[in-house]
C-alpha cells in the first residue's frame, strides 16, 4: 500500500523526467526551425444514429514540438478529410505528417509559402516520377535496396504543374516488423475477400518518407528521426482527453456541440501548465 501510495502521487515528478528526456531526444535536430505534427483525433458525435453509424467530430490540430503545445485546432465532423494545407504555414517550417497527408497538390502549396515537409508514402497513393520526370519504379528500388536506409531524388506528378521535387527515403524494417505487416496485409485482405498485389508485400518491409529537406543540412537519419517525433501528438491527445474527460457532446447542433469541445479543450490548455507549475495534477 505504501509503495502504491508513492506511485500516485508520482505522476508530476514522472511527467518532469519525460519532459526533460523528450527534450534532449529532439535536441539538434530542428536546427532553429519550427517543428509542427499535424494529426487528427475524432470525438463521437451525440445520438443513437451517430453512435450506430460511428458518427464523429474530427479535431485537426498542429502541435508545436519544441514547445511541446498546440498551436491550431479545427473542428469538422468526419466528412472533411486530414490536410496538409489546412494550418496556415509558417515560413521556414518543417511539417510533419503521416500516410494521410501524402496529398502532391497540397505539398506543393506548404512548400510555396515556404514550409518544408515530411512525410510518410505508400508505393501506390501518389503518382511517382524519377529525377528527369519519367515514371519511377518505386518497386524496383526497393527490390534493389541492400542498405538498411536507401534514398534517391524522386517527384510527385500533380494533376497540373511542375512535379513536386522530393527526396525518397526507404528504412527497411526488421525481419519480424516486415512479417507482421504482410501478416496484417494479408489478414486484412483476407477479411474482405481481395487479393494481395506483390508490390504491397514488398512495400511492407520498408518505412518510406518523402521530404522537400535539403539532404546536405537534413541527412536521411536526421528525417527519420524527425518522423519518429511524431508520436509526440499521438501522446498530447491522449494527455489531453485524460485531462479533461473528453467525451460525446451533450447535443447534436453543430452550433453547441463545436463550442463545446472548443471549451473543453481551452479548459486542458489553460490547467495544464498551471497544473505543471504547482505540481499538482487539475481536479
Amino acid at each position: 500500500m505504501a509503495l502504491l501510495g508513492r506511485l500516485r502521487n508520482a505522476g508530476p515528478w514522472l511527467q518532469q523526467l519525460i519532459g526533460h528526456l523528450l527534450k534532449r531526444e529532439d535536441a539538434g535536430l530542428a536546427k532553429g526551425r519550427l517543428i509542427r505534427i499535424l494529426d487528427a483525433t475524432g470525438v463521437a458525435k451525440a445520438g443513437a444514429y451517430e453512435k450506430k453509424n460511428n458518427g464523429l467530430w474530427r479535431m485537426h490540430c498542429a502541435f508545436e514540438l519544441e514547445r511541446e503545445q498546440f498551436d491550431f485546432i479545427e473542428i469538422t465532423d468526419q466528412s472533411e478529410a486530414e490536410l496538409i494545407d489546412r494550418v496556415p504555414v509558417v515560413p521556414g517550417e518543417i511539417r510533419i505528417g503521416d500516410r494521410a497527408y501524402l496529398q502532391a497538390e497540397r505539398i506543393a502549396k506548404v512548400m510555396a509559402q515556404g514550409g518544408d515537409v515530411v512525410v510518410r508514402a505508400s508505393w501506390k497513393n501518389a503518382r511517382w516520377l524519377d529525377a528527369n520526370g519519367r515514371a519511377f519504379d518505386l518497386i524496383g528500388f526497393l527490390e534493389n535496396c541492400r542498405e538498411e536506409v536507401c534514398e534517391t531524388p524522386a517527384r510527385l506528378a500533380l494533376k497540373k504543374g511542375e512535379p513536386v521535387k522530393m527526396r525518397l527515403i526507404a528504412l527497411r524494417k526488421s525481419e519480424a516488423a516486415a512479417q507482421e505487416a504482410r501478416r496484417k496485409i494479408n489478414k486484412e485482405a483476407k477479411a474482405k475477400g481481395n487479393k494481395v498485389q506483390p508490390q504491397t508485400l514488398i512495400a511492407a518491409g520498408f518505412v518510406l518518407l518523402v521530404t522537400s529537406l535539403d539532404r546536405e543540412e537534413f541527412p536521411a537519419d536526421t528525417v527519420l528521426k524527425l518522423y519518429r517525433m511524431r508520436w509526440r501528438i499521438e501522446l498530447a491527445f491522449k494527455r489531453l482527453k485524460s485531462l479533461i474527460g473528453l467525451r460525446s457532446p451533450p447535443a447534436k447542433d453543430p452550433r453547441i456541440a463545436k463550442p463545446w469541445i472548443l471549451a473543453h479543450f481551452l479548459i486542458a490548455l489553460v490547467t495544464e501548465p498551471l497544473s505543471q507549475e504547482l505540481g499538482v495534477s487539475p481536479p
